[in-house]
């Protein structure tokens, strides 16, 4: 009985992850993709269901006959979308990148710092989190705006004439995407860069190699697996963001998190709406799997 009762409660917690997927994750896709395949009208909620329950199998075998990817043709056809998704990705790369180079170098000084400082090092990574997303990206509005705090220190510098215009441009953006997520780059990169054996280092340099080939051949190729992680928990939720571009960029600021809340809420066009999500989460999910397969070689490379 133990060894039945050990194995139903081993199944059980491999069930767990599977079920909060299956609520948080499965049954919200397939209302959306329900939603997505819906035409649009003037009701309460503003759209006609494609698959009812309640017409039974026949129905639904007649619904599926009838399926029509209109609104995701209608994505094609519209260069405003196409216009948004690439936009996305673009933003979104420049700011990976850029989180990685000023992330890095953080991340491997706090691992190479004494073992006494490094929690109050990873604290004040964190220290942001402790304040509102809203509040801090609000602060670099006061920052960024023409009589804003870096336009003036620019100009008691004698840096500059007059006050620079970085507001409601996409560098304003991207200040705000490195800002906003550069914690979740750092954490992964700490984390692997921590249990490095830099012994290899000295060795290396012992045997002739240059600082800087010995940094590229062993420090940063060790330290891959958290570069991938940080680049994928900075780039996935970048290029979906919609707070940062609506207070930082401007009216030629386009990004697909914009133009799916201008869909669901000014255009109230939600089969539309929910085509555009969809598509975005296919987008996401192939980051995912060129992470998991490099994952994947890698540790058959350990091997």
């Amino acid at each position: 009985m133990s060894k039945i009762a050990s194995a139903i409660r081993n199944r059980l917690v491999i069930a767990v992850p599977y079920l909060w997927l299956a609520v948080f994750f499965l049954i919200p896709f397939l209302i959306v993709f329900k939603i997505s395949m819906s035409m649009t009208a003037i009701a309460m909620p503003p759209y006609l269901p494609t698959f009812d329950i309640a017409e039974g199998v026949a129905g639904l075998w007649q619904s599926f006959k009838e399926l029509s990817f209109e609104n995701y043709l209608w994505l094609i056809d519209d260069p405003l979308y196409v216009n948004a998704y690439l936009s996305s990705v673009g933003i979104a790369f420049v700011s990976t990148v850029l989180t990685l180079l000023i992330g890095y170098p953080m991340a491997y000084g706090m691992a190479r710092a004494p073992e006494s400082i490094r929690p109050i090092l990873l604290m004040l990574i964190i220290l942001p989190f402790w304040t509102s997303f809203l509040i801090r990206v609000y602060a670099w509005i006061g920052i960024l705006k023409p009589e804003g705090l870096m336009n003036q220190f620019l100009l008691w510098l004698g840096v500059i004439d007059q006050p620079v215009q970085i507001m409601n441009t996409n560098t304003a953006v991207y200040i705000g995407i490195v800002y906003s997520y550069l914690p979740f780059m750092v954490l992964p990169l700490y984390a692997t860069l921590e249990k490095m054996d830099f012994s290899l280092i000295e060795a290396a340099q012992d045997l002739g190699c240059p600082p800087l080939s010995a940094f590229w051949k062993i420090t940063f190729r060790l330290s891959l697996p958290g570069v991938f992680a940080g680049c994928l928990l900075v780039f996935i939720p970048a290029i979906g963001e919609f707070v940062i571009p609506d207070l930082l960029g401007g009216s030629q600021t386009l990004m697909i998190g914009k133009t799916l809340w201008n869909e669901f809420f000014n255009n109230r066009d939600w089969p539309v709406a929910s085509a555009v999500a969809i598509v975005l989460l296919f987008i996401l999910v192939i980051p995912i799997m060129i992470f998991q397969q490099v994952q994947a070689r890698a540790q058959e490379g350990g091997r």
